[in-house]
């Protein structure tokens, strides 16, 4: 793979082309810095239904049907998502079609019409996502610790919003947030795979170059409280029982931010981790099992994550009690490091091998707002991090008023003992 190439159009659209010669696939990925962080609490779930409606027809394709079947008699996949700061759309396939990508995207991106009609029928499919998620208990605790943890700010808020505002969301609603976020600045073109960059950059730039100018809108700077140990319980008649603890982490691009995803491989990424081998291989009281380390720009969310034998939740929060404290007070050995360290780089090439990972890759640290970093200066960060880094980092994330507990099972609060977190 060749050294990533960024240029930056006149209007300020930042195009960036990421040459993988002998790949199978071409990616074009056209990411907006906005998501529901960007949101009022009248517009939460709005950055998500945009997404969806961008979709739904433009002048020259007015159906959704007669979009997606340029995608797809060009042999690619098309879709979208929406993030918590950053909205992208991507279609993926053989380069040759790659000049076919750029024109959808830029057409859906710049000229959607929202049609009325479809903008009723989508408020249906939205609500009905978000009563999909209701009954997932994986998705929900996750929900659940992170409105715990953030409370009423956008950091707090679920990004499909409310069902109360997709109901009320009116077209002229979408096209005000659109004009206000979605505009050159804001905009990242991201191209990677088996491609020309003399060819690709004069096609993305005919097609972007009438982008409208405007200035990024400050987003609300987000509030972190470390006063308390916080417990949500969601009582739910469920066979499992799922628990997320969540600690206030660093934000993408911290010195420390490495350290603390090594820590999160050490204490529940892989079958040998700490976490898998209490949970799952010794007390035989779960199936999944994980932690992670999720950076955002001003803040971050390590968490851990479970689904467990509803009879003995307690006994489970105990064990992985003494577990991070055991993190806090005694240095992980060089082997359990060294076998971190090679998991999470082997995880980080292996999530690179296309194109789509690889536009997203170098798309996501753009748009964050950071340098580009190559995946070998990614692996340079992880080597240099040592046992001394690790009990650091837990010893900043794991204390008892940094400790947020989420629960879903047939549980009231009285149920929970939340004592062996008191002693981090």
């Amino acid at each position: 793979m060749k050294k990533p190439i960024l240029k930056t159009l006149k209007n300020g659209v930042r195009v960036l082309m990421i040459p993988q010669g002998g790949a199978a696939t071409a990616t074009v990925l056209v990411l907006v810095g906005t998501g529901s962080i960007n949101e009022s609490k009248s517009e939460n779930g709005i950055s998500h239904f945009l997404e969806h409606m961008l979709f739904k027809g433009t002048e020259r394709f007015p159906t959704t049907k007669s979009i997606v079947e340029v995608f797809e008699c060009a042999g690619a996949i098309s879709n979208a998502f929406t993030g918590t700061e950053y909205t992208g759309y991507f279609a993926k396939g053989i380069a040759r079609h790659v000049p076919t990508f750029l024109d959808m995207l830029a057409d859906i991106y710049l000229h959607s019409t929202l049609p009325s009609t479809e903008l009723e029928k989508e408020r249906g499919v939205i609500i009905e996502e978000i009563n999909m998620y209701e009954d997932m208990p994986q998705q929900k605790v996750s929900e659940a610790l992170i409105a715990t943890m953030f409370g009423e700010q956008p950091a707090g808020w679920n990004i499909a919003g409310p069902k109360s505002n997709i109901k009320e969301f009116s077209r002229d609603d979408l096209l005000a947030y659109h004009t206000t976020h979605y505009h050159a600045e804001n905009t990242l073109v991201v191209v990677s795979g088996d491609i020309d960059p003399s060819i690709v950059y004069p096609y993305v730039k005919t097609l972007f170059s009438k982008l409208p100018t405007a200035h990024r809108k400050k987003k609300q700077k987000v509030s972190i409280q470390k006063d308390a140990l916080k417990l949500e319980v969601i009582n739910k008649s469920i066979d499992q029982a799922h628990i997320a603890i969540g600690f206030h982490g660093m934000k993408f691009g911290h010195k420390d931010a490495r350290a603390h995803s090594l820590l999160a491989t050490i204490l529940g990424r892989g079958l040998s981790s700490r976490l898998a081998q209490t949970l799952r291989e010794e007390l035989g009281a779960a199936y999944y099992v994980g932690a992670g380390n999720d950076m955002h720009s001003d803040y971050g969310v390590f968490e851990i994550s479970a689904g467990i034998d509803r009879t003995r939740i307690n006994e489970i929060f105990a064990h992985v009690a003494r577990i991070l404290i055991d993190l806090k007070t005694i240095l992980v050995t060089p082997e359990e490091l060294y076998k971190a360290r090679e998991y999470t780089i082997g995880m980080q090439h292996l999530g690179l091998e296309s194109s789509d990972d690889l536009a997203g890759f170098y798309g996501v640290q753009l748009i964050m707002g950071q340098e580009l970093g190559s995946p070998a200066d990614l692996e340079k960060v992880y080597r240099a991090v040592t046992p001394e880094h690790i009990r650091r980092a837990a010893r900043t994330l794991f204390t008892s008023k940094n400790t947020t507990i989420a629960v879903v099972g047939p549980y009231t609060k009285r149920d929970i003992d939340t004592n062996p977190f008191l002693a981090l």
